[in-house]
């Protein structure tokens, strides 16, 4: 497995973003967004980390970068939770390394994009007990939410914003509303941002990130 990409800031790091790529991409994919925030957030570190490579169920079983299994796509995703939850610990293991390097965890930021963040959502509300930073949750979904969840008083403080394409067809919008509404139920300071697109990223939503990211580390 091949160790996370880390892209240094100008300044000495005193803040850290972990962000996990999508099905089927690498831990490059989101290098050139990691360097673009970087021109604003001089002092944030971004360590990007590579999924496993697997067989992937709903796609004929063609071994690919993946967080986890998808069997079966509806009436809604099954999934190989036992996968899911290595990648949380893989996660969790980032998180403490940051700490122990000196980080502040309440400066550390989970992001993912699509299976990445149902990823990071899973690990800062279902099994990281302690501050953050926040999440940035992309184009995604929650498969381990439910309304009978509890969450610490650590985790309900845990900002996030989610983000999300209005013509998305892979994780439909209503899935992404879904784990939004489920953290504001749980007095979780969430925030929704639609935009005109797919299952993509558009510039303006990076833009968002980045005032959203500044706010949080001044």
């Amino acid at each position: 497995m091949s160790e996370p990409l880390i892209i240094e800031p100008e300044k000495t790091a005193d803040a850290c973003v972990i962000w996990l790529h999508g099905l089927g991409a690498d831990r490059y994919d989101f290098m050139p967004v990691a360097e673009a925030l970087q021109e604003t957030l001089l002092t944030t570190r971004f360590v990007l980390p590579q999924a496993p490579t697997r067989a992937v169920t709903v796609n004929g079983g063609y071994e690919m970068p993946s967080w986890y299994d998808i069997k079966a796509m509806s009436p809604a995703r099954a999934i190989d939770r036992d996968q899911l939850e290595g990648s949380a610990q893989r996660v969790l293991t980032l998180i403490e390394a940051q700490r122990d390097s000196g980080i502040d965890p309440a400066r550390i930021f989970l992001a993912g994009f699509s299976q990445g963040g149902a990823v990071v959502l899973h690990t800062a509300f279902m099994r990281w007990e302690g501050p953050l930073g926040g999440v940035l949750a992309l184009s995604t979904y929650a498969p381990t939410f439910s309304d009978e969840m509890v969450l610490s008083a650590s985790q309900q403080r845990i900002p996030v914003y989610c983000l999300h394409g209005i013509y998305d067809e892979v994780v439909q919008n209503a899935m992404g509303r879904t784990a939004y509404e489920q953290l504001k139920a749980k007095d979780v300071t969430a925030t929704w941002q639609e935009y005109p697109m797919g299952h993509e990223v558009l510039p303006q939503e990076i833009s968002d990130i980045g005032v959203w990211l500044g706010d949080r580390l001044r």
